[in-house]
């Protein structure tokens, strides 16, 4: 499960991305375009020490990117280079944000949520009044019983693909929702205002 607070950020994660997209060549976002958030999942860091949220937001041309991001409560040791922003949680105080294939907590989760035919976390209210409804739902699409743990990460982005090499095997970001599909096992997913059919966000 994932628990999430009720604050205020600034900036907020529309903000960010609509900041740090232009710099992506394969965004296609130019500086001060806005996006809109379409879609949101969470998943679940085992150790709970790092928020893992997949976004999917629409440019004003009406292209879908899918925009990964780490939250944590301290920088990312030798990960400059995946730095989305630094943002003030009104809870949680400062926290650095990162595009998520560069953090190896995301490919760890994202690898075993793949293998194992995991799902999107529940989310959790942090005041232990409830639970927050779901924007998406996000499935694995593999049986395996266990994941190897994955500690480390090399990563290039080629066009609209991110592959990361994990040292267990190499995953597959698809930045552009709807790019061809590597062959594979896949981590779909679907949100309210899409088709409704699971689109595969990596391999």
């Amino acid at each position: 499960m994932a628990i999430i607070h009720r604050a205020e950020l600034r900036p907020s994660k529309a903000e960010a991305l609509a900041a740090w997209l232009p710099s992506q060549p394969w965004s296609g976002v130019t500086p001060g375009e806005d996006v809109e958030v379409v879609g949101r999942f969470r998943l679940d860091d085992p150790a709970g020490e790092v928020g893992i949220e997949t976004i999917v937001v629409r440019t004003t041309s009406g292209r879908l990117l899918h925009t990964p991001l780490t939250y944590r409560g301290a920088p990312l040791d030798r990960a400059e280079a995946f730095l989305v922003t630094e943002m003030d949680h009104s809870v949680l105080g400062r926290r650095w944000v990162y595009d998520a294939a560069g953090d190896p907590v995301y490919a760890d989760v994202v690898r075993r949520t793949i293998a194992t035919g995991g799902h999107e976390a529940d989310l959790v209210q942090a005041d232990g009044s409830g639970s927050w409804e779901k924007e998406c739902t996000a499935v694995g699409s593999g049986s395996a019983p266990s994941s190897p743990t994955v500690t480390a990460v090399d990563t290039r982005t080629e066009e609209g693909e991110t592959t990361i090499d994990t040292g267990h095997g190499e995953l597959v970001v698809l930045r552009v929702v709807g790019s061809p599909v590597p062959s594979g096992e896949t981590l779909r997913a679907t949100w309210p205002t899409g088709s409704g059919v699971l689109v595969v966000l990596a391999d």
